[in-house]
């Protein structure tokens, strides 16, 4: 007899739905309970709650969600991050321990209603991504048994992709939350280092860390990350963060993309074909494509597990890998044990040449929004992995080991099905703090490539008609020149923590001016109606804390006052003073700067 809620989709829309329909927090944890007993897959979970636990922390929820955006959300939690009641192994049974308290990102979902299942399977000691490294079974991939699931937060991602919960966290040093995310055709958002803080996670690299999300959506993903992230006192590797609404993707944006000779995909046609038609759908979506030339990055990746960054992982696990060494699985400790060829002079020496790597690449951030890689290279099957487990495995972080070690953040999401089924995907990446700005872009790169969600077969949900609106702790801010998105000073918005809201015209009381000097800047005046025009403009949303800080940066003869716009609404924007224009040369008849700039190039 069919259960009645068998068909329910977990995503938070239709979960809520659901909620609202009748449906109670505990009866969705019996049917998860019944989705784990059906699925037949006892590699994906290393330790699961007591049913009846579960059932009663979904009853003490109450009636209603009162304010908490995750009620009656059941999620999975890797399985080297402390859930109270519940072991921590991070999948090895000498090492493990009962936590006296949660995790932070695990307390704090639960104080946003969420409710725990489980701790699922992984890459032992998150050392891995190909999730057979592990004494439990390994987790079977969601799409294809024959193919690795990904690791190292593998138990996680499958949990996602096979609708046992609504989202999973997992940890990503190396890419332990994009890889799995990749292979199950779901969303893996890696965010900021130390935006979520790792207190009660196992540390791999205490460094590099971060708590990532597996969902079946960008917007789950990104709820969950919104309820994790803000500091803990307590945390020294954790950091001010600030979550922002998401809002629409940019008119236009420049992405970055590995030179042809830089993408590798193992010989695999399908998965470059893929990805070429994911560049095209960037296009299709306003993105400006640049080439890089992705070496000096894969030399920053080397540094992660054949230079001294590798002692980190020893360091974390120290007394256990020298007294216990033989508890370790066989290809975790040859991994880890490589750090005793290194010594502090190394560490110091690895440390300043990561410092000059950051500096020789950080001027990409100036000519480029984000970049767009391929999650990993090509999908590997068990058989490959087991006869090749280090290199395979390198292979699978080519574009994923270097994100944490420049300090930036990333958002796997599937793009484009291949007609062969087998999984495939893209990574957005971009500078700390960057997170919400990868979000409004990555939504919308899921929704035209038309995978299905994970082995659901549902299909991916259209992209939100996001609220142009700035947040209560934001202002407004009208820009007219290369701030505008996709041009070149719009990183001085961005990097203050700007994200764009809406693209709109004035009201016809003004012209504009390309002011004379060695750089052209526009001058948007205020005239008498009958001799003004409607200009082009942004309208973005910027923290009223960096407001001060933005506007000091800009020189006179430019200034900040009140802009009509189109629609009747007001906002603060970029005036220039009536002196400022003379000898200035009206462009008014481009309608805007952007047009301008491109006259300019074409000339």
């Amino acid at each position: 007899m069919p259960r009645p809620l068998e068909d329910l989709s977990l995503d938070l829309a239709s979960l809520g739905a659901a909620y609202a329909g009748g449906v109670s927090p505990a009866d969705v944890v019996d049917e998860v309970f019944a989705r784990i007993e059906a699925a037949g897959d006892p590699g994906i979970f290393i330790t699961l709650a007591d049913r009846a636990a579960a059932r009663k922390a979904a009853e003490a929820l109450g009636p209603a969600p009162d304010g908490r955006p995750l009620w009656g959300a059941p999620f999975a939690v890797k399985d080297n991050i402390d859930a109270a009641g519940l072991p921590t192994t991070a999948a090895c049974p000498a090492f493990v321990y009962q936590p006296p308290e949660d995790a932070v990102s695990v307390a704090r979902l639960k104080a946003a209603g969420a409710i725990v299942i489980g701790k699922a399977n992984l890459d032992q000691f998150a050392t891995g991504l190909v999730g057979l490294r592990s004494p439990y079974p390994p987790p079977k991939n969601a799409l294809d048994p024959a193919l690795v699931p990904g690791g190292s937060s593998s138990g996680s991602a499958v949990a996602v992709a096979r609708g046992l919960v609504s989202f999973a966290l997992g940890t990503d040093t190396a890419g332990s939350g994009r890889v799995p995310a990749g292979l199950n055709n779901i969303v893996g958002l890696k965010p900021t280092v130390g935006a979520i803080p790792t207190k009660g996670v196992v540390p791999a690299c205490k460094s590099l860390d971060c708590v990532s999300v597996f969902a079946l959506s960008v917007d789950d993903a990104y709820r969950a990350f919104a309820v994790m992230a803000g500091p803990e006192p307590t945390d020294p590797f954790s950091r001010t963060f600030r979550t922002a609404p998401l809002g629409p993707k940019p008119e236009t944006f420049r992405v970055g993309v590995p030179t042809p000779s830089t993408r590798s995909f193992g010989g695999d046609a399908g998965a470059q074909a893929v990805y070429e038609a994911a560049l095209a759908d960037i296009r299709t979506l306003g993105g400006e494509i640049l080439e890089i030339d992705f070496e000096p990055f894969f030399a920053v990746a080397s540094l992660l597990y054949n230079g001294p960054f590798v002692a980190e992982r020893y360091e974390a696990i120290r007394k256990f890998i020298e007294t216990r060494p033989d508890e370790i699985h066989p290809v975790t400790r040859k991994i880890i044990e490589n750090a005793r060829r290194f010594d502090a002079g190394h560490a110091f020496g690895g440390l300043y040449e990561l410092a000059a790597m950051r500096r020789a690449l950080i001027g990409w951030w100036d000519r480029i929004d984000l970049m767009m890689v391929p999650t990993f290279p090509r999908p590997r099957t068990v058989a490959e992995v087991t006869e090749h487990p280090v290199g395979l495995n390198s292979e699978f972080g080519t574009y994923t080991n270097f994100v944490n070690l420049l300090d930036l953040c990333a958002l796997a999401v599937p793009s484009r099905p291949r007609p062969d089924g087998l999984p495939a995907g893209v990574t957005l990446i971009a500078p700390a703090g960057a997170d919400g700005r990868l979000a409004s872009i990555g939504e919308q790169i899921h929704a035209i490539g038309g995978t299905p969600l994970g082995a659901l077969g549902l299909s991916a949900p259209a992209a939100p008609d996001r609220a142009p609106t700035p947040a209560p702790d934001e202002i407004a801010l009208v820009v007219v020149g290369a701030h505008l998105s996709g041009m070149a000073l719009n990183g001085e918005l961005t990097r203050l923590g700007g994200r764009f809201l809406r693209a709109v015209k004035t009201a016809p009381i003004y012209r504009l001016y390309a002011l004379p000097g060695k750089v052209a800047r526009p001058g948007l005046l205020r005239v008498a109606p009958k001799d003004g025009a409607a200009i082009s403009t942004e309208v973005w949303a910027l923290p009223a804390a960096s407001v001060g800080t933005f506007i000091t940066g800009v020189p006179a003869p430019l200034g900040f006052g009140t802009l009509t716009l189109a629609d009747g609404s007001t906002a603060l924007g970029f005036l220039v003073e009536a002196e400022g224009v003379v000898g200035a040369e009206d462009i008014t008849r481009f309608g805007g700067w952007r047009a301008y700039a491109r006259s300019r190039e074409a000339a």
